[in-house]
């Protein structure tokens, strides 16, 4: 239990007091959606790209002016979005099961939709890319267990596993996950932290964590893999880190903050609906903390800033 509450905080450690404004409200930027997922922001434009899985379209939210509109309709029931390292967007797609670039004159690069044995992805989730332009996503099936997220159809690789893009050449980083989902890197890049959904397929039994990894000196292979933290409330999907390495992911009806090294919950943002995933913005700060949730996009102003990767 929180030892305390404050507008729309609870407070689980007086650290937390730190790193918010408890002065700061929550608020509701556009609401209307199915499914709102894969927040990725562009600092240059002062603009949020996220996506609705069911819907199949992702929109664009304006920093500027606080308008939302269609970015790119159909979407191929895109989820995950991130930022390279050149400023592109780089996208997960379910219907498609590939992992796609756009690059700056607007044209589409597919850069994976098959595994080294030549079989095709489950459903491409969430993507990060590391500062040496490396791709690192998760693939599990949520795409393909119905034609809600994406196109029905069976698993041709009959696992759901994390992949690495590097230099060209894909390589399977972990194979034990029942459902990887969400995943962001350490500031300084040398832990991996993943979460794992399994529980969504198996309620009585399955994960519903996230584990941190070491990132080898090759910069691929990942050691470890212990439970960094267990969620208490629903399920830890989209999370990012700020620049002190606490992270703040999704967590049922909130956003939930851990230290990154101890686990220790530290605080909770409570949000009205079931939250998805998350990514600051905020122009070159990076202090707010956007938040897709179920039906809505929201915001939050913090005492904090993002991790910058991008």
């Amino acid at each position: 239990m929180p030892t305390k509450a404050i507008g729309v905080f609870d407070i689980y450690d007086d650290s937390f007091l730190h790193l918010v404004s408890t002065e700061a409200t929550l608020r509701r930027l556009h609401t209307g959606l199915a499914w709102a997922e894969g927040p990725a922001y562009f600092p240059a434009l002062r603009t949020l790209i996220f996506s609705d899985i069911p819907e199949n379209c992702m929109l664009r939210y304006d920093e500027c002016n606080g308008q939302t509109s269609v970015f790119r309709s159909p979407s191929s029931n895109a989820n995950g979005n991130t930022v390279d390292r050149q400023g592109r967007l780089v996208t997960c797609e379910h219907q498609t099961r590939r992992v796609t670039r756009t690059e700056h004159d607007g044209t589409i690069t597919v850069l994976a939709d098959r595994t080294e044995t030549n079989k095709r992805f489950n459903s491409p989730n969430d993507i990060v890319v590391r500062s040496d332009g490396s791709i690192w996503f998760t693939d599990p099936t949520y795409g393909i267990d119905s034609d809600y997220e994406g196109d029905q159809g069976e698993s041709e690789i009959g696992g759901n596993h994390v992949y690495c893009l590097k230099d060209g050449k894909l390589h399977v980083v972990a194979k034990d996950f029942q459902q990887p989902n969400g995943l962001a890197f350490s500031p300084d890049e040398r832990r991996l932290y993943i979460a794992d959904t399994g529980k969504s397929h198996r309620p009585n039994d399955g994960p519903a964590h996230i584990r941190v990894f070491n990132v080898g000196d090759d910069c691929i292979s990942l050691t470890g893999g212990e439970v960094f933290a267990e969620c208490r409330d629903g399920f830890f999907d989209g999370f990012r880190l700020d620049t002190t390495g606490n992270i703040w992911t999704s967590a049922g009806e909130g956003v939930e903050c851990y230290d990154g090294n101890t686990g220790t919950l530290l605080g909770r943002i409570r949000v009205p609906e079931i939250v998805a995933n998350v990514c600051f913005g905020g122009g070159v700060k990076r202090n707010v903390l956007y938040i897709c949730a179920t039906t809505s996009l929201y915001a939050i102003r913090l005492a904090v800033n993002g991790c910058k990767t991008f």
